[in-house]
């Protein structure tokens, strides 16, 4: 977003009230983080993870689907919010049948798995409470930009975390 053309792009919808890029962004990345999670749980069908990673992009597109219907507008439409909520834990089902699974069939699933899983889907429920703080208007979340800043931090701190405990986890092991 920082090249001259969608710079210009980029504030225009911040302007707006909306950003395509971030959803657009978010579809592929937290898809490809809920992919990984899954193949670490021991998910290892084809099958599984192209349609975990299609409903976890579909529950993203669902928030760019909030900004749309939403922009202008004096009454918050939540049935989008809702359908990306009933989308989104659909692979956090799967991936904790999963955790089950491996601990009933065999040793289970390493300890940095679980804290893998715990402290992402945690930081994955943060961006819903974001998106509902920013549609409420709640204190600082009424500025659109304050909403916007806080999607960048929690994204790069759900990478991170990731990034670390898969990091520390396989060295630990």
């Amino acid at each position: 977003m920082a090249a001259p053309r969608f710079h210009r792009w980029y504030e225009a919808q911040l302007r707006q009230g909306r950003n395509t890029a971030r959803w657009v962004e978010y579809s592929l990345s937290a898809s490809l983080m809920i992919v990984l999670i899954a193949m670490l749980t021991g998910i290892s069908s084809i099958y599984a993870i192209v349609a975990l990673f299609g409903v976890n992009a579909a529950m993203i597109l669902f928030g760019l689907q909030m900004e749309r219907v939403n922009l202008d507008r004096t009454h918050v439409d939540w049935w989008p919010c809702v359908f990306g909520c009933i989308a989104g834990v659909v692979p956090w089902i799967v991936i904790a049948i999963a955790i089950i699974g491996a601990q009933v069939e065999n040793s289970g699933v390493p300890t940095f798995v679980f804290a893998i899983f715990i402290s992402l889907f945690v930081l994955f429920n943060t961006f819903a409470v974001n998106q509902f703080l920013q549609y409420k208007g709640v204190g600082r979340w009424r500025d659109y930009l304050w909403g916007e800043s806080t999607y960048l931090v929690l994204s790069l701190t759900a990478k991170t975390a990731l990034a670390w405990q898969v990091f520390g986890g396989t060295l630990a092991s």
